[in-house]
């Protein structure tokens, strides 16, 4: 005889809600089975899934009341008003696949007939709008300005208080019941950055928070007056990120861009503005900075094509500013990208990001088969490394014309313009070679296109492509810059 069974994490409050155990005998027959239960025990779950997954695939099978995350393990009790929608859910799950965010999962009955709540207050009918958030996994810091990030784009946050109570736990109050319940859905389970910092929220005690400071550990978004001060000293204690989050302005908090990636459909989201899928953690920066926000070396980028262009190709592009140390390409919205370089100002094609780093929340593959975040800090390619580098380079917007560099003496105009053809980029109309030393072992020149368009497509793609010569033991690195000439 074997006995098979699994069970939720050990420390949670809703142990007792073992999951299914069957007695089997040593043919495999059953010789007990438990009874039907409106919890049902779900199991091989994949690991991005939150809680509203597993609402919008099982609600066809009736109501569901509750819904217990064990993220970790990567299963979950869900409870349905009534034993028949669970019947339905374990027999269906027991004849056909049953998917839960593109995987199969598994079900059978919980030894339970009630997941167990903290207090009253867990059951939605209650009118409760504050939420209890435990953060497993915290390898990053959690401070206010980042739950408010998470949290405001599903639902209107009214105050977050954070404390360090077994692990780092945070309640937040919302504006209304709609808005806690949405809030839960959409981010209960899911991480906060990649692999670490995962949300398992429950329904808190309390019906309103009370927040008497606004820092890093609370914070009153409808009091912003409520700055923390030295007292008896008369003044303003310095503060690291400034008076008030990231987000703030004189308007109040504008549009947030979530740390997370938001369910598809649309009930989560509290408005329809577009935010990219990209975390982004705000680091210390002096509070001295103009108008209240720190300076920033992220640059959002938009309007790229997104069947051509990937990380790589970004990178070749605004490497010609300055070091690139990440890129970050957003999936929902594949139109919008992150850089991360050291002087985002003087990429003109771009916007100065308010965010002070590139961390994806979900790396996913790209149109052509490419990673949607690379890392750049270690490239040979980065052009701004020492002094010495950064003085030859010469900051020039777009133009029509490229200078090209460390080309092997022979590869001749014919060679370039068939580099063109085989990558499926704009030909060059004029062609000027600089005069080379003898002893010198690359040439140089420049390459005039029909637009600036071309010009730009053409860097980014060709822009530190591999030249291979036969019998050659390295390859050439073909480099790519804007000229300052006008025209050939």
């Amino acid at each position: 005889m074997k006995i098979k069974g699994t069970q939720p994490e050990g420390n949670e409050s809703g142990m007792r809600n073992c999951c299914c155990v069957r007695v089997l005998q040593d043919n495999g027959e059953d010789s007990h089975r438990i009874s039907p239960s409106p919890v049902v025990h779900v199991r091989g779950l994949c690991e991005a899934v939150v809680e509203a997954d597993l609402i919008d695939a099982l609600e066809k099978f009736g109501s569901i009341c509750y819904v217990m995350m064990m993220p970790f393990k990567r299963q979950a009790l869900v409870e349905f008003s009534a034993v028949e929608s669970a019947d339905r859910c374990v027999s269906c799950g027991a004849k056909e696949p049953v998917y839960i965010a593109g995987q199969q999962a598994y079900f059978n009955y919980s030894t339970s007939k009630r997941i167990t709540r903290p207090t009253n207050a867990d059951n939605p009918n209650s009118g409760n709008k504050v939420l209890l958030l435990s953060i497993q996994n915290p390898l990053y810091p959690i401070t206010t300005d980042v739950l408010y990030t998470v949290c405001n784009p599903i639902g209107s946050v009214l105050r977050i208080v954070i404390f360090k109570r077994n692990g780092i736990q945070a309640m937040v109050e919302f504006e209304s019941v709609q808005c806690a319940q949405k809030a839960k859905a959409a981010l209960n389970g899911a991480d906060i950055y990649a692999g670490c910092c995962t949300l398992k929220i429950e329904y808190a005690r309390p019906t309103r928070l009370n927040v008497i400071k606004n820092d890093n550990e609370s914070w009153d978004y409808t009091k912003p007056y409520l700055v923390r001060r030295d007292r008896g000293k008369g003044r303003q204690r310095q503060a690291i990120l400034g008076e008030h989050p990231s987000s703030y302005s004189e308007n109040g908090y504008g549009p947030p861009c979530p740390l997370l990636p938001l369910p598809g459909n649309s009930r989560y989201k509290l408005t329809s503005v577009d935010a990219p899928d990209m975390v982004s953690y705000p680091l210390p920066q002096s509070s001295s900075s103009y108008s209240g926000h720190a300076p920033s070396s992220v640059a959002m980028v938009s309007g790229l094509h997104p069947s051509k262009m990937n990380c790589t190709r970004i990178f070749n592009l605004f490497c010609l500013y300055g070091n690139i140390e990440k890129v970050g390409v957003s999936k929902r919205f594949p139109l919008v990208c992150q850089t991360e370089a050291v002087h985002a100002k003087f990429c003109a094609v771009c916007s100065v990001s308010k965010q002070h780093a590139v961390i994806p929340s979900q790396v996913f593959e790209l149109e052509d088969g490419s990673s949607s975040y690379k890392d750049f800090a270690m490239t040979r390619n980065n052009r701004f490394s020492s002094a010495g580098q950064a003085s030859k380079n010469i900051i020039q917007p777009p133009s029509a014309v490229l200078h090209y560099y460390n080309v092997p003496p022979c590869i001749s105009q014919d060679h370039l313009l068939r580099l063109c053809k085989e990558h499926d980029v704009p030909g060059f109309v004029k062609f000027k070679m600089f005069d080379a030393k003898p002893s010198s072992k690359t040439i140089s020149g420049l390459l005039e296109f029909d637009s600036k368009t071309e010009a730009v497509e053409v860097l980014t793609v060709l822009n530190h492509y591999q030249i291979r010569i036969p019998n050659g033991s390295n390859p050439y690195t073909l480099k790519l810059c804007f000229s300052t000439s006008s025209h050939l």
